[in-house]
């Protein structure tokens, strides 16, 4: 799929994955909303990168923040490209602590509906303006690339709520992609290992010195750009659909 003269909406997109991407869009060719909750750093973003890019403030939560977001990327072109890379607060406890007192159901369900429903609501709703644009040559119109995790397959103890979440966004993706056929849109999503993005909220020394050296090869966190530069490829290809792409340098966790 040619970027060029298209837009594309990224939920998250003034944090680590969804910078890194907006800039890999834009140099494309792409016009760019970036849907965010941060709006000093959206808005700042959006100022670096000039006219190609609108900043909106986006809560995926919510059905009209997100058609907001939707209805902005149609005003700068055909949408043809949705990123869902959000984040999310995780609380990171057991199902029982040691005192046998057992997680918050609440919790629970918050993260399950940032990270779960609201993916949906961005995926369903920008498909939906996709169907209502016009093919392109090879018939296609667009793609949506969601972000799961290697937690997703094999959480650590701790991640009951978020490796329940990216887990959920597997099992939608090749459902979603079969749904989508139809009306020509793809959907494919990327599983990050451990990146060097700001959720760590350590210094990048030290996250490479705790998180680098578990993986094999290379032996490093993964850097923003290296999934955006994977979000590109997806969103160009039009024969990648339907697949779950780890991207973790052979990183497998462990139970601990």
């Amino acid at each position: 799929m040619e970027l060029k003269d298209v837009s594309a909406v990224v939920t998250g997109g003034a944090g680590g994955f969804g910078a890194a991407t907006v800039r890999r869009l834009v140099a494309a060719g792409a016009k760019v909303v970036i849907a965010d909750l941060a709006e000093d750093r959206g808005k700042a973003l959006a100022d670096e990168l000039g006219s190609a890019v609108r900043f909106v403030p986006t809560d995926v939560t919510d059905e009209g923040s997100v058609a907001s977001a939707i209805s902005a990327a149609g005003e700068l072109g055909p949408l043809r490209v949705a990123v869902i890379v959000h984040g999310g607060p995780a609380a990171g406890a057991r199902i029982l602590n040691r005192q046998g007192e057992r997680y918050p159901l609440a919790t629970f369900r918050r993260t399950l509906e940032i990270f779960l429903t609201g993916s949906f609501n961005v995926l369903s709703q920008a498909a939906e303006a996709m169907a209502r644009t016009e093919p392109v040559a090879s018939g296609q119109r667009g793609v949506v690339i969601t972000t799961a995790s290697i937690a997703g397959f094999e959480g650590q103890p701790g991640q009951s709520d978020y490796s329940a979440a990216k887990g959920g966004i597997i099992g939608l993706n090749l459902t979603a992609a079969r749904d989508l056929a139809p009306v020509g849109v793809r959907v494919v999503s990327i599983a990050p290992g451990v990146f060097l993005t700001p959720a760590y909220r350590i210094s990048p020394e030290e996250a490479q010195e705790k998180f680098g050296k578990m993986v094999p090869n290379p032996k490093r966190m993964g850097d923003p750009d290296e999934y955006a530069h994977l979000a590109l490829t997806i969103a160009e290809n039009d024969y990648l659909n339907g697949e779950v792409i780890r991207i973790d340098g052979a990183l497998r966790f462990s139970g601990r």
